[in-house]
């Protein structure tokens, strides 16, 4: 695939990228490697340490050490979006109602980043590509490849205006009695959703982002996580969209492994 070709699949909203800061870069390697089976690269000085996450030699993730300047309240995957201008992106997060705690700044010239809260403070971050392009669809649903975002909040309704006015999405509500979600698409196609949990939230987390991984075997993959030195917090279980599981690290970042449907049978 071209660069022309995936600058077109990386419009703005699109979810480009995977990020974590942890405070253990070795052992948080260490764990992603042995799930994964991630291969890694150095990522930019500017941001050392900090690698980026390789399958099939094409980069899907990136991974940090905090210093005490970054720390955050809670280790978390962070989905960047992409945008062809940050810093009108950024305009539009505040003018939104959401706030902008970083940047916009360049990252050498790999690109320029911000990151960024919708008004209930779900954070995620802001990619304007500069030499690095974030995920390659070429990789789409190849295991160990960011292949679903979703924001969970407490109601749809708190974000439902945010991000299709900074992001262009169009939203479209499942109906559903006792099943509180929005799919954000991008030209017709599905990019993102927003899961309304209502006092199911976890109160130590909030609003937050959560990535989907895709995996082979969902159950070999729980089972692994534990052996690893994570924690299983929702059993595998099918679903319309594939076999899934809602796992926890070593360090407390949560996220899903899932096999997809359309895998099956080849």
């Amino acid at each position: 695939m071209t660069e022309a070709a995936i600058r077109h699949q990386h419009t703005t909203g699109t979810p480009c990228w995977a990020s974590l800061m942890v405070h253990g870069l070795p052992a948080s390697r260490e764990f992603y490697h042995g799930l994964f089976g991630w291969e890694y690269r150095h990522g930019p000085q500017q941001l050392e340490p900090y690698v980026r996450a390789v399958v099939n030699g094409r980069e899907v993730a990136g991974m940090g050490e905090m210093t005490s300047a970054r720390a955050q309240p809670h280790i978390a995957w962070m989905p960047y979006m992409s945008t062809e201008d940050a810093d009108t992106t950024a305009g539009l997060v505040r003018e939104c109602g959401g706030t902008v705690a970083v940047g916009p700044l360049d990252v050498e010239n790999a690109g320029r980043l911000a990151i960024a809260a919708d008004p209930t403070g779900g954070t995620f971050g802001i990619w304007q590509p500069g030499t690095h392009l974030g995920l390659g669809t070429s990789e789409a649903g190849a295991p160990g490849t960011p292949v679903w975002f979703e924001l969970v909040t407490r109601e749809t309704s708190s974000v439902g205006k945010f991000y299709p006015a900074v992001f262009g999405y169009e939203a479209e509500a499942v109906v559903s009695a006792d099943f509180d979600y929005v799919t954000l698409h991008l030209d017709g196609r599905p990019v993102a959703g927003v899961h309304g949990v209502g006092r199911d939230l976890p109160r130590d987390r909030g609003p937050h982002w959560e990535t989907y991984f895709a995996v082979e075997d969902t159950d070999a993959a729980a089972r692994l996580v534990t052996e690893l030195g994570g924690h299983v917090v929702r059993p595998p279980r099918d679903s319309p969209y594939g076999r899934l599981a809602t796992v926890i690290d070593p360090e407390g970042a949560q996220f899903s492994v899932i096999r997809l449907a359309e895998r099956d049978g080849g």
